[in-house]
């Protein structure tokens, strides 16, 4: 398993964690707990903060905006309960 893998996997796992077990200083947990709605809205300026980024061209700012997407990615993954494998596959 390569590391950047292990790291989404270990991410993710983090994620399903905060939703099984929220707490109220989990970003995660309340973002999931707002529901459906606002993980997609979030997910969804993530990726224009990618696009914009990509546009600007400054590396920095692009693996900073990606990092957030993969992230916003995971806790939608996570949301609806599908296993990173099935990325993968």
């Amino acid at each position: 398993m390569s590391e950047q893998k292990h790291i989404l996997d270990a991410v993710y796992q983090v994620v399903l964690d905060r939703k099984a077990n929220p707490s109220d200083s989990s970003y995660t947990a309340s973002l999931m707990q707002k529901g459906l709605n606002a993980v997609l809205k979030k997910l969804g300026e993530e990726a224009t903060e990618v696009v914009i980024a990509g546009k600007g061209g400054v590396r920095e700012e692009v693996v900073y905006e990606t990092a957030d997407l993969l992230f916003h990615t995971l806790v939608l993954l996570g949301y609806h309960d599908i296993p990173l494998e099935a990325v993968y596959d």
